[in-house]
């Protein structure tokens, strides 16, 4: 992937004023100074907006803003030369937007600063207890999650799609392959999955209960096997009148699934509907689907992933022919300290990717659980921490150290999914000036999605200007669409955009033709030809 920035320099007012000098009348006030450079910032601004390119783009963008149904719905809106730190063109860029997904943007950066991209996670499965040379293990046999959120059979590195490779338990039937291989035949104890590693909260604040059933909601934890979800595959009977079948994968012993799904002739519209309710068992489906209908694959989540990984762990353990005589259970407490008797025998150990891989599948994918597992997993590496209120000073404290203004990120989860997000145009983009200049930066960039090429942006902007152009994060719960991140413009200029729109009415397909429609005209009109790319040394 083509880098659009390297080494960026954004020139923003710092003012350092020096000390009083007594009974001096030359002595400037710290009032004066910014004065002065309150209206310097105003003229060159002013120079600015009656550029012919940056005169172009804010015709266009009007117009395309004053075209129903946008013109009912709210815009914030910031773009900025990444070379000089001019605002281009700005519309309540102040002002507070619920962010969807573009709040990906915000931990993930965390994440990378924190830990650096070639961290790692370790998830070991160990044996609490004695094991004789028999193979009997007199105690508990105890997965211990981490907070990896790849313990499934994603293929990496990130393909323009993704890629699977086995089966979704793959971790876990590897992890049990290698105690077995240790002489692991016997557990007088129970099977145990210890997340303990996050305090429990399953879900963050502002999630909704509709959320709950599908993979995008899927319940927070320390571990995560195949991404907290089972799939349900369904199929059509051979010949209409016949029930529909069903498959699980992984194992479950969560659900309870009840197929009222009846076979109908071939050209019947499918119609299906799945109802569960939060905190029970059972799983309905009812509906129709045609004999000639290819099998459809749903994707729900499981609301305890601990009990399920245990679960899970002692089916596949029995398989290999390990005899469990007591239960599958999860830990969800730390044991008090001074209370473990002897330390823990490690039979296997799954260490993950670097997380600059994991980082690239959270962004180009818009994975949430994934993204509130980063936001722990950075936390926990400056001790745990009680209450969601913690971890939230923990983020609030790095975007002080970005530069961001007190107040312009109200932060209630990770990913975006909640709805009482709330974040300003003008906090992304300081967010993504600070990311320019990291070490990490190239990490960072890459994870995001480009236009007409990959992730959630794949299918966007094609064959027009600004497919390639465009590396950004998306953003989409209900009445809710954003993008921001890094442009390049037809010159060659680079850029930095904020694009969030809330209260949108219409159907969303709209707002996000809006959002596509802005960033052409960015590409096409921004950016003054043959002052561009000179301060790039990274860029081919």
């Amino acid at each position: 992937m083509r880098r659009l920035i390297g080494a960026l320099t954004i020139l923003q007012p710092f003012l350092s004023a020096a000390p009083a000098q007594e009974k001096k009348a030359t002595a400037s006030s710290p009032k004066d100074v910014k004065a002065c450079c309150g209206a310097a910032n105003q003229a060159r601004q002013k120079r600015i907006s009656k550029r012919a390119d940056v005169k172009r783009f804010a015709a266009r963008a009007e117009a395309i803003l004053a075209t129903p149904p946008a013109d009912k719905a709210d815009w914030g809106i910031l773009v900025v030369d990444a070379e000089s730190g001019d605002t281009l063109y700005e519309q309540s860029a102040d002002k507070y937007f619920v962010p969807a997904s573009n709040m990906k943007l915000f931990t993930t950066a965390l994440a990378l600063a924190k830990l650096g991209p070639e961290y790692r996670f370790h998830t070991t499965l160990e044996a609490r207890g004695q094991l004789t040379p028999e193979g009997r293990l007199d105690g508990d046999l105890v997965l211990v999650g981490r907070g990896d959120p790849n313990l499934s059979n994603r293929k990496f590195p990130f393909a323009k799609q993704p890629e699977q490779d086995g089966p979704p338990d793959k971790v876990l039937i590897e992890l049990a392959d290698a105690a077995v291989s240790k002489g692991l035949r016997e557990i007088a104890g129970d099977v145990v999955a210890d997340d303990s590693n996050f305090p429990p909260e399953r879900y963050p604040n502002g999630w909704e209960i509709d959320d709950m059933v599908w993979s995008y909601g899927a319940a927070v934890s320390a571990i995560a096997v195949n991404d907290n979800t089972v799939t349900l595959t369904l199929q059509p009977g051979a010949r209409p009148g016949d029930p529909a079948t069903f498959v699980l994968e992984p194992w479950t012993a969560e659900f309870q699934v009840r197929c009222d799904v009846l076979t109908v002739a071939a050209g019947v519209k499918s119609d299906l509907t799945l109802t569960r309710e939060p905190g029970a068992p059972l799983v309905l489906i009812r509906g129709l689907l045609p004999v000639s209908a290819e099998p459809r694959k749903l994707v729900l989540a499981v609301e305890e992933p601990a009990e399920h990984a245990a679960a899970l762990l002692r089916r596949l353990l029995e398989e290999r022919g390990v005899k469990v005589h007591g239960a599958a259970r999860a830990q969800h407490e730390a044991p008090i300290p001074g209370t473990a008797v002897g330390d823990p025998l490690v039979l296997a150990e799954h260490v993950s990717l670097p997380l600059g891989d994991a980082v690239q599948a959270v962004n180009k994918m818009s994975l949430n659980l994934h993204t509130e597992m980063l936001l722990r997993a950075a936390a926990r590496q400056n001790g745990p921490w009680g209450t969601p209120d913690d971890l939230a000073k923990f983020a609030a404290d790095f975007y002080a150290l970005v530069g961001i203004a007190p107040g312009d990120v109200m932060q209630a989860d990770g990913s975006g999914l909640s709805r009482r997000d709330l974040v300003t145009p003008r906090a992304i983009v300081t967010l993504l000036e600070f990311a320019s200049k990291q070490p990490w930066f190239s990490v960072f960039e890459s994870s995001l999605p480009v236009a007409a090429e990959d992730g959630t942006l794949a299918d966007r902007m094609k064959n027009t200007p600004a497919a390639g152009h465009i590396h950004a994060k998306t953003g989409s719960v209900e009445h809710v669409r954003s993008l921001s991140g890094f442009a390049e413009t037809l010159s060659g200029h680079p850029l930095l955009f904020s694009i969030l729109n809330n209260n949108e009415g219409a159907k969303n397909q709209d707002a996000t033709a809006v959002l596509d429609a802005l960033c052409v005209a960015m590409v096409e009109e921004l950016g003054q030809k043959g002052k561009a790319t000179a301060k790039h040394p990274h860029k081919p």
